[in-house]
């Protein structure tokens, strides 16, 4: 999947699971032929049960089923993101701020590619991130992942 259509496909669940009252935190889908899986990540202010999994897995297979936006076989897993959460936008950046991080990039910045440490928060359009080699300002659109860490 691409990036392009990854987004687009975000972009056709992320109203639905909203108004059910989940955060749509993160979707990959794994696997090739006919052993595709399409992983969706949700969470809630209170966290997320089996029950709540359940109810937004059939809510999105209606959504799947009407719109087709993906071509032949696969399975749908949704799950809670867990203790290592990723981070994808903005406001995730700024809720977590405080918390460790680890971010991986697209081309080396500071001469690398991975950053490990405490998040500052947002300053313009880059992450800032205390490092144990400084202060490090990683633009967003160069993250190609990032999520919490739970312990170093």
């Amino acid at each position: 999947m691409t990036a392009k259509e990854r987004e687009a496909l975000i972009g056709l669940l992320e109203p639905g699971v909203g108004a059910m009252g989940y955060e749509l935190v993160e979707l990959e889908l794994v696997g090739a032929g006919g052993n595709r899986t399409l992983r969706l990540y949700i969470d809630a202010p209170n966290g997320v049960t089996l029950e709540d999994c359940e109810a937004v897995s059939h809510a999105v297979e209606e959504i799947l089923d009407a719109e087709d936006p993906i071509p032949g076989r696969y399975q749908l897993e949704v799950s809670s993101p867990g203790v290592e959460r990723p981070l994808r936008r903005s406001e995730d950046y700024r809720r977590f701020s405080g918390e460790m991080v680890r971010i991986k990039t697209f081309a080396p910045i500071y001469g690398q590619r991975s950053f490990t440490g405490g998040l500052l928060g947002l300053e313009g359009d880059s992450v800032v991130v205390d490092t144990p080699e400084g202060r490090r300002a990683i633009p967003l659109e160069e993250i190609a992942k990032a999520h919490l860490v739970a312990d170093l």
